[in-house]
Protein backbone atom coordinates (compact mmCIF):
# COMPACT_ATOMS: atom_id res chain seq x y z
CA UNK A 1 0.00 0.00 0.00
CA UNK A 2 2.97 2.29 0.69
CA UNK A 3 4.45 2.01 -2.53
CA UNK A 4 1.04 3.13 -4.39
CA UNK A 5 0.58 5.84 -1.85
CA UNK A 6 4.23 6.77 -3.90
CA UNK A 7 3.25 6.15 -6.95
CA UNK A 8 0.59 8.12 -6.99
CA UNK A 9 2.25 10.96 -4.89
CA UNK A 10 4.56 10.72 -8.33
CA UNK A 11 1.56 10.62 -10.16
CA UNK A 12 0.25 13.71 -8.66
CA UNK A 13 3.12 15.75 -9.33
CA UNK A 14 3.68 14.99 -12.76
CA UNK A 15 -0.36 15.99 -12.97
CA UNK A 16 0.28 19.18 -11.33
CA UNK A 17 2.67 20.26 -13.91
CA UNK A 18 0.69 19.03 -16.63
CA UNK A 19 -1.97 20.96 -15.13
CA UNK A 20 -0.20 24.06 -14.95
CA UNK A 21 0.63 23.61 -19.22
CA UNK A 22 -3.39 22.79 -19.69
CA UNK A 23 -5.11 25.22 -17.72
CA UNK A 24 -2.33 28.11 -18.74
CA UNK A 25 -2.87 26.98 -22.59
CA UNK A 26 -6.19 26.98 -22.08
CA UNK A 27 -6.53 30.42 -20.88
CA UNK A 28 -4.23 32.49 -22.70
CA UNK A 29 -5.58 30.94 -26.27
CA UNK A 30 -9.10 32.03 -24.89
CA UNK A 31 -8.41 35.27 -23.00
CA UNK A 32 -5.73 36.51 -25.20
CA UNK A 33 -5.87 34.70 -28.71
CA UNK A 34 -10.22 35.04 -28.67
CA UNK A 35 -10.68 30.94 -29.02
CA UNK A 36 -13.40 29.64 -27.81
CA UNK A 37 -13.27 27.87 -24.36
CA UNK A 38 -14.04 24.18 -25.75
CA UNK A 39 -11.61 24.28 -28.24
CA UNK A 40 -9.06 26.09 -26.22
CA UNK A 41 -9.44 23.21 -23.55
CA UNK A 42 -9.57 20.30 -26.35
CA UNK A 43 -6.32 22.24 -27.65
CA UNK A 44 -4.46 22.71 -23.87
CA UNK A 45 -5.89 19.29 -22.77
CA UNK A 46 -3.90 17.02 -26.36
CA UNK A 47 -0.33 19.30 -25.41
CA UNK A 48 -0.45 18.53 -21.78
CA UNK A 49 -0.91 14.60 -22.96
CA UNK A 50 1.74 14.33 -24.66
CA UNK A 51 3.89 15.58 -21.74
CA UNK A 52 1.96 13.69 -19.23
CA UNK A 53 2.71 10.52 -21.34
CA UNK A 54 6.50 11.21 -21.48
CA UNK A 55 6.88 12.21 -17.73
CA UNK A 56 4.42 9.45 -16.46
CA UNK A 57 5.95 6.79 -18.47
CA UNK A 58 9.52 7.65 -17.26
CA UNK A 59 9.03 8.46 -13.45
CA UNK A 60 5.77 7.25 -12.23
CA UNK A 61 4.53 3.68 -13.89
CA UNK A 62 6.96 0.60 -14.98
CA UNK A 63 7.17 -0.74 -18.41
CA UNK A 64 5.05 -3.79 -19.18
CA UNK A 65 7.15 -6.77 -20.37
CA UNK A 66 5.34 -7.51 -23.64
CA UNK A 67 4.07 -4.20 -24.66
CA UNK A 68 5.97 -2.21 -26.91
CA UNK A 69 6.08 1.56 -26.94
CA UNK A 70 4.40 2.13 -29.57
CA UNK A 71 1.30 0.18 -28.02
CA UNK A 72 2.23 1.34 -24.87
CA UNK A 73 1.73 5.00 -26.36
CA UNK A 74 -1.67 4.19 -28.52
CA UNK A 75 -3.22 2.68 -25.14
CA UNK A 76 -1.93 5.88 -23.50
CA UNK A 77 -3.81 8.33 -26.04
CA UNK A 78 -6.66 6.21 -25.79
CA UNK A 79 -7.49 6.49 -22.21
CA UNK A 80 -6.42 10.41 -22.69
CA UNK A 81 -9.16 10.71 -25.62
CA UNK A 82 -11.53 9.02 -23.37
CA UNK A 83 -10.18 11.59 -20.48
CA UNK A 84 -11.04 14.41 -22.95
CA UNK A 85 -14.25 13.49 -23.74
CA UNK A 86 -14.88 13.22 -19.58
CA UNK A 87 -13.20 16.73 -19.20
CA UNK A 88 -14.58 18.23 -22.03
CA UNK A 89 -18.10 16.89 -21.47
CA UNK A 90 -17.84 18.51 -17.98
CA UNK A 91 -16.62 21.56 -18.99
CA UNK A 92 -19.71 22.00 -21.27
CA UNK A 93 -22.48 21.00 -18.26
CA UNK A 94 -20.58 23.38 -16.00
CA UNK A 95 -20.12 26.47 -17.83
CA UNK A 96 -23.26 25.91 -20.48
CA UNK A 97 -25.91 24.40 -18.31
CA UNK A 98 -24.76 25.67 -14.82
CA UNK A 99 -23.53 28.63 -15.72
CA UNK A 100 -20.24 28.22 -13.95
CA UNK A 101 -17.03 30.09 -14.82
CA UNK A 102 -15.10 28.07 -17.60
CA UNK A 103 -11.90 28.81 -14.64
CA UNK A 104 -13.90 27.13 -12.16
CA UNK A 105 -15.43 23.99 -13.90
CA UNK A 106 -11.42 23.49 -14.98
CA UNK A 107 -10.44 22.64 -11.80
CA UNK A 108 -13.33 20.21 -10.98
CA UNK A 109 -13.12 18.42 -14.32
CA UNK A 110 -9.70 17.82 -13.50
CA UNK A 111 -10.30 16.33 -10.22
CA UNK A 112 -12.37 13.95 -11.64
CA UNK A 113 -10.45 13.37 -15.18
CA UNK A 114 -7.16 12.66 -12.50
CA UNK A 115 -8.67 10.10 -11.00
CA UNK A 116 -9.79 8.36 -13.78
CA UNK A 117 -6.69 8.31 -15.66
CA UNK A 118 -4.34 7.10 -12.78
CA UNK A 119 -7.03 4.24 -12.19
CA UNK A 120 -7.10 3.03 -15.86
CA UNK A 121 -3.49 3.80 -16.68
CA UNK A 122 -2.68 1.68 -13.21
CA UNK A 123 -5.02 -1.36 -14.94
CA UNK A 124 -3.56 -1.08 -18.88
CA UNK A 125 0.06 0.77 -18.22
CA UNK A 126 1.69 -0.20 -15.37
CA UNK A 127 3.90 -3.54 -15.28
CA UNK A 128 3.25 -3.71 -11.63
CA UNK A 129 -0.14 -3.86 -11.71
CA UNK A 130 -0.31 -7.32 -9.78
CA UNK A 131 0.53 -5.56 -6.62
CA UNK A 132 -2.33 -3.11 -6.55
CA UNK A 133 -5.15 -6.12 -7.04
CA UNK A 134 -3.79 -8.68 -4.10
Amino acid sequence: MEKLVRQFMKFGVVGLIAFAIDYGLMVALTELAGINYLVSATISFTVSVVFNYVASMRYVFTHKEGLSRRREFIIFVVLSVVGLGLNDLLMWIGTSLWDISYLIVKIGATALVTIYNFITRKIFLDGETGAVLE
